[in-house]
């Protein structure tokens, strides 16, 4: 098993529940906890610039209507990404990959990339955002880790760019799951924490895997998890669950 250079805790889409998902203001409020280590979701606008958002459609959490990969990023760099949240965060963008790599830069925070495709988009997706990836954090002592419930996507992003690491997201375990790890190199496998048992850590773990869950929202749970080898809790409650917990 390799080294592993990620801290025990991440910060779920920059923020947690404390700020509006997917933005740089997340990214901000997930560094004014202490935390150095963020997950967001990475996809497609029409013409080919990467954002950060989670659902296929605007509707959630911006004032926009409809398929974001269906429309080009001058259209959507337009909308409001959060006052959905609060009027607090008014006006908030939805923010480029390059920005946010930008900004993780600043705070010396490191990246779980979530590759997002639009539906019908997986491959071209996982290409482009592995590619972009590489570029943006080029020269980092530690790559981002690249992560997708999309094999196709995981795919593309492994052939695009075989160097940076990668995990395949499960929402529900799949007895199918070391075969997929081999066919994809996956350096871990990134699962819903409802799904784990300690048995199944053990399995994971004899098989060379390191282990990341989501979303975790008690100390309890999380301190189970740990206690059962998992590698990273990511967590909406990054003020109860701060990068210190033990």
């Amino acid at each position: 098993m390799k080294a592993w250079p990620y801290p025990r805790i991440v910060a779920h889409r920059g923020g947690g529940s404390l700020a509006p998902e997917n933005t740089l203001a997340a990214i901000d409020v997930g560094a004014s906890h202490g935390h150095t280590m963020i997950e967001f979701d990475a996809k497609l606008a029409a013409d080919g610039e990467i954002f950060l958002l989670h659902d296929d459609t605007l509707d959630r959490t911006s004032n926009g209507w409809g398929v974001a990969g269906e429309l080009n990023w001058d259209k959507l760099v337009q909308l409001d990404a959060g006052s959905w949240y609060s009027a607090k965060f008014a006006g908030e963008k939805l923010p480029t990959l390059s920005e946010v790599a930008a900004r993780c830069a600043e705070h010396g925070m490191l990246v779980n990339i979530e590759i997002k495709p639009t539906t019908g988009t997986d491959e071209l997706t996982g290409k482009q955002v592995a590619l972009a990836a590489r570029s943006l954090w080029q020269g980092q002592e530690v790559a981002p880790l690249l992560s997708s419930f999309s094999v196709e996507a995981l795919r593309a992003a492994q052939q695009a760019v075989p160097e940076l690491p990668r995990g395949i997201l499960l929402d529900h375990w799949d007895d199918n799951w070391l075969a997929l790890i081999r066919e994809l190199e996956c350096v871990s496998l990134h699962i819903n924490h409802k799904e784990l048992t300690q048995e199944r850590v053990e399995q994971l773990k004899e098989a060379g895997l390191h282990i990341l869950v989501y979303t975790v929202n008690t100390a309890e749970r999380a301190h189970q998890l740990l206690s059962w080898g998992v590698d990273c809790i990511c967590t909406d409650k990054i003020d109860l669950i701060g990068p210190d917990f033990i």
